[in-house]
């Protein structure tokens, strides 16, 4: 036996000392790694003065609304009037006299917004956006609520919609108290008898139903009667776990810049391009309390109390994980009326022999066998010779497979897929449709951008221009949101 012990120590020191080999290479790249590229700027170090989760949980909405102003306030002291004579261009967001200067625009989306409908509203809506996005991302599905008589109240987030630094200290935590208390705003808005709605987008998404899960265990939290939830952030890369190992470095000012996993210029009025090791650190801390609460209240058969949730996902989402979304919270939910609907890839395109194998997944290979707890709906070509849309839908409980033609429903010919940032977008948006409505509304209208030229020349990487940023079904999408609501 002491032969045995002295063996398993011996062992056990050598592959200690292997894992440390290990972390000490990794943070070792990490330490060259970060000082290659462009230099930290203001907007990298300034972090604003965002009110945290101890302190949310104390605010209404107007406390909450005179704290971001003096975030605001605070950014544009000490970044806009202090950038420096290199940092004042055009295509530069934090400088006054660019023309994608959120300041400038008539409404800055990046700020939490209010939409009021005509009348007396007859419910309420909290929408919540996406890690490094803004208010905006989901502008036209407020406008859509309000058009249908409901109070819209657009949540931004902390650490978001004001210099990308502030994700260097934002935790899922703060959200989380942010998140509860616009719906306590909801709430007092909806009154007594309106049906309170959440929608979120991408991480907006995982918030959402992270606090409709809160609310089964909490009756004290407001409960919402319908979450919607958009590209919604369940599972995300299994690297993101050992993110913060890539920020040890910047514990040493020198390397500060090992803090962050890219730095690009900030060219998008409502989006971060860089991006901090923080953020993908607390996605994933997110994400894996949402799997581990779902779970939880699935042994429990507690999950009887949740409210209906529709999700939108495209199959093919690089950002987030759609297998996720099916494993980890579909098919542990009870049949409570949600739905998944999925966004197929072109299978009518003929770009097919172009795409990799490993990222064209079947639909029917990542659902579980019918009959399921939820209703699947399944956007796809009438056939792979045609462009033509239908929808294949499988209702909760049931076997068989009903395919529903979509008239006028057309995959674009030259779109191989949605992509995750797609979705929320209809074609005519300013910022990300292919033919924005109001072309100048917002200085540069991204989506629309054909470029062509020489490899290695532009401040953006080449794939953020072939991404696309817009949704050719989003009209399709707001028509089933709409039969989410209420009957008047």
């Amino acid at each position: 036996m002491r032969r045995i012990g002295s063996w398993l120590w011996r062992w056990t020191r050598r592959l200690a000392y292997a894992l440390v080999a290990v972390v000490l290479v990794i943070i070792a790249v990490r330490v060259v790694d970060s000082q290659m590229g462009p230099p930290l700027e203001l907007w990298h170090t300034v972090i604003p003065d965002e009110p945290r989760a101890a302190q949310i949980q104390h605010m209404d909405w107007a406390a909450y609304l005179a704290a971001e102003q003096r975030v605001f306030a605070q950014v544009e002291r000490e970044v806009t009037a202090r950038l420096p004579p290199e940092a004042r261009t055009p295509e530069n967001r934090f400088f006054a006299q660019s023309p994608i200067h959120p300041p400038r625009f008539a409404q800055d989306w990046n700020r939490s917004f209010v939409l009021e409908p005509e009348g007396a509203p007859r419910g309420a809506v909290v929408l919540i956006h996406g890690l490094t996005d803004a208010p905006y991302s989901l502008r036209h599905v407020a406008e859509l609520y309000r058009a249908e008589g409901f109070v819209a109240l657009g949540l931004r987030v902390p650490g978001h919609g004001t210099v990308p630094a502030g994700l260097t200290e934002a935790v899922w935590e703060d959200w989380t108290a942010a998140t509860r208390m616009a719906m306590r705003e909801a709430r007092r808005r909806a009154g007594p008898n309106g049906v309170v709605h959440m929608v979120g987008y991408s991480n907006g998404g995982a918030l959402s139903l992270k606090h409709a899960m809160d609310a089964v265990e909490d009756p004290r939290l407001v409960r919402p009667d319908r979450v919607i939830v958009v590209s919604p952030m369940v599972g995300v890369s299994p690297f993101a776990r050992f993110a913060g190992l890539a920020g040890l470095p910047a514990m040493l000012p020198r390397f500060a810049k090992a803090a962050w996993l890219s730095v690009l210029p900030e060219f998008n009025p409502f989006k971060y391009n860089s991006f901090p090791v923080n953020a993908a650190v607390q996605s994933f801390r997110l994400t894996q309390e949402v799997q581990g609460q779902v779970r939880r209240l699935s042994r429990a058969g507690r999950l009887d109390g949740l409210a209906p949730i529709l999700a939108f996902q495209s199959l093919m989402d690089f950002t987030v994980s759609t297998r996720a979304l099916v494993d980890d919270f579909f098919a542990l939910l009870p049949a409570n009326g949600s739905e998944l609907v999925i966004f197929d890839r072109n299978r009518g395109t003929k770009l097919s022999f172009l795409l990799r194998p490993v990222f064209d997944p079947e639909v029917e290979r990542m659902m579980p066998d019918p009959p399921r707890n939820f209703r699947l709906t399944i956007l796809t070509n009438r056939d792979e010779n045609s462009l033509e849309m239908v929808a294949r839908v499988t209702p909760a409980g049931g076997m068989e497979e009903e395919v529903i033609p979509l008239p006028g429903l057309v995959y674009p010919r030259d779109v191989y897929s949605l992509s995750h940032v797609a979705l929320p977008f209809p074609v005519g948006d300013s910022l990300y449709g292919l033919r924005p409505e109001r072309e100048g509304e917002f200085g540069i209208s991204l989506g629309a951008t054909a470029i062509r030229g020489e490899t290695g020349v532009l401040v953006m990487a080449l794939d953020s221009l072939v991404r696309i940023s817009w949704n050719p079904f989003f009209e399709h999408m707001a028509g089933r949101i709409r039969e989410a609501l209420p009957a008047r």
